[in-house]
């Protein structure tokens, strides 16, 4: 992979379109020798001139921007070259992330480099900012999909904000599944206690994990279970795992067509995850779901809430969603009561390191 910094003319403001007279060009030799102190100080304003503004030829960050010249090439990084230079055994591990999760990226880093995982993980960065420090410490792990979303701050869920952040996910994986890569889909603000992928058994399109906090059997059922109230069932849309076949591609572009179709408003103020929903049971009987097992991929509404439960099932658990709660500083303050915020002790066994 290469990347070149195209470089425009500069104009030197020292020239001077109208030749000067014989008189001023005479005294003009004269009072301007190379080695006199006016020549040397326009040789160094020259100097520093071209040293600023012909790396930053082609940013529209200009003149103040704090990016390093060294990591702009990251601007044309492709999904696609990501993809490749990631994927293990034909796999990627892929989250979306803006600037102000970048704590939680890291929590989740650590937890997966203990599993050995780590160099399939491909960050798909919301803003340049995160597309930068990733790819400035880890180098090739980050790639930004265009457009970027304008803002870089936390979005609340049901926000418009959050709906076009999460919205952008299924174009995402369908992209990669085209090109020809199985992927798992992960929220950040979930933790790894075990390795994942003995649990994805079998040939199936698409697993994904159950919403609801209500104790299934042991020995449940891995399929699509049956709609809830609205019609519809409560799989949730953080942890996916999808092959490169037709049937999972079916769903992506069934998901992107549903949230066509629902889209943002101050009344109904969607989310993603209902629409992923909707794709799964539509496509039901064309497609080949695997529901995974609870114990090992319980919802935050039952890890966090159900301790007997968690007892009974002690050393099943493979994946934990820190969700039904919203708050960037309550998930953080309800990992570290479980001992499960990592980055303040464990920040060395992250690729990023100490952010």
């Amino acid at each position: 992979m290469s990347s070149f910094l195209h470089q425009r003319t500069i104009h030197n403001p020292l020239s001077n379109q109208h030749p000067l007279s014989p008189r001023s060009s005479s005294s003009s030799s004269r009072s301007f020798s190379l080695f006199s102190p006016t020549a040397l100080l326009v040789l160094l304003s020259l100097l520093v001139i071209l040293g600023i503004f012909l790396p930053w030829a082609d940013m529209p960050e200009g003149l103040f921007s704090t990016v390093k010249p060294s990591i702009t090439k990251w601007r044309s990084y492709t999904l696609a070259q990501a993809a490749s230079f990631v994927a293990k055994n034909g796999t990627v591990i892929v989250c979306a992330v803006s600037q102000p999760y970048l704590p939680f990226l890291n929590n989740w880093l650590i937890s997966i480099s203990r599993q050995k995982h780590q160099d399939k993980v491909l960050v798909i960065a919301e803003d340049y900012a995160t597309l930068y420090k990733v790819n400035e410490r880890w180098p090739g792990h980050a790639v930004l999909v265009p457009p970027a979303p304008d803002s870089q701050t936390a979005h609340k869920f049901g926000s418009q904000g959050f709906f076009n952040f999460t919205s952008r996910r299924p174009r995402h994986l369908l992209q990669i599944l085209e090109l020809g890569y199985n992927v798992m889909y992960n929220d950040v603000d979930m933790v790894w206690l075990a390795d994942p992928f003995p649990y994805l058994e079998g040939n199936h399109d698409v697993y994904f994990t159950d919403d609801m906090p209500q104790v299934k059997p042991l020995k449940h059922s891995h399929a699509l279970p049956p709609p809830g109230k609205k019609g519809r069932t409560y799989i949730c849309s953080c942890m996916i795992f999808l092959r490169s076949t037709n049937g999972a591609k079916l769903v992506m572009k069934k998901w992107i067509e549903e949230l066509q179709e629902q889209p943002w408003s101050k009344a109904k103020k969607a989310n993603d995850q209902p629409a992923f929903n909707w794709a799964l049971n539509k496509t039901a009987g064309e497609v080949d779901l695997y529901l995974l097992p609870q114990a090992a991929f319980p919802t935050g509404g039952l890890y966090f809430k159900n301790q007997t439960w968690v007892q009974e099932t002690k050393g099943r658990h493979v994946i934990i969603h820190n969700n039904y709660i919203t708050g960037f500083e309550k998930k953080i303050k309800r990992f570290r009561e479980f001992g499960l915020w990592l980055v303040d002790d464990h920040a060395d066994e992250s690729p990023l390191g100490k952010l």
